[in-house]
């Protein structure tokens, strides 16, 4: 299998973080999204959306979207578990993985794109000012739902951490950094920034 990938962006950094945190050796591909090497006819031929990460299996299918591509990788190899072991488990934890995506990795990519774009997007200051009261609206909620444990999701490390690392490594590298009253995010991406998975 391959990953095509681009270090920092959000959605193939959640994808390694994962790889990082099951020790699953896939070789990388670098896709170079600065010298637009997305839109070429060979990316478009793996990914017609022209976005990343791909993992190409070896039969030459390629399958998109980073979360599938997680739970793919996940039947694979099952241990350890970073879905859920249950059903009500993995119901839970994917739950909770949307609404960091939604809440947090999504307002922090548009507003960087709106203020920051490391791809030479125009300055959006309504759009930036828009997805940054969006963000503010979903700390509290998954501030809360983190608690006091050592890992996003509980006990141990689960998909959700994976997303909320690549969301704040994406804010923090152009500029977008979440304030220290959030508590238990500031407490969990110190310890976090010490596993595997996020050494990208």
């Amino acid at each position: 299998m391959k990953l095509y990938y681009f270090p920092v962006a959000p959605n193939p950094s959640k994808v390694l973080v994962y790889l990082k945190e099951k020790n699953i050796d896939i070789d990388l591909q670098l896709v170079d999204l600065l010298q637009g090497e997305q839109r070429s006819a060979e990316h478009q031929a793996r990914n017609p959306r022209r976005a990343l990460p791909v993992l190409e299996l070896d039969s030459g299918e390629c399958l998109t979207e980073s979360l599938p591509i997680i739970e793919y990788l996940e039947e694979l190899y099952p241990e350890p578990v970073m879905i859920g072991a249950t059903p009500l488990e993995r119901v839970r934890t994917r739950v909770f993985e949307r609404q960091v995506e939604l809440g947090i990795m999504n307002p922090l990519a548009r507003y960087v794109h709106a203020t920051n774009s490391p791809l030479g997007l125009p300055s959006k200051p309504e759009v930036a000012a828009a997805e940054w009261d969006r963000l503010q609206a979903a700390l509290p909620r998954v501030d809360e739902r983190i608690g006091d444990s050592p890992f996003a999701a509980g006990d141990a490390p689960s998909i959700v951490d994976c997303t909320l690392h690549a969301a704040l490594l994406f804010g923090e590298t152009f500029g977008a950094t979440i304030s220290e009253e959030w508590s238990n995010i500031q407490r969990w991406k110190k310890a976090f920034s010490e596993r595997p998975g996020a050494q990208l």
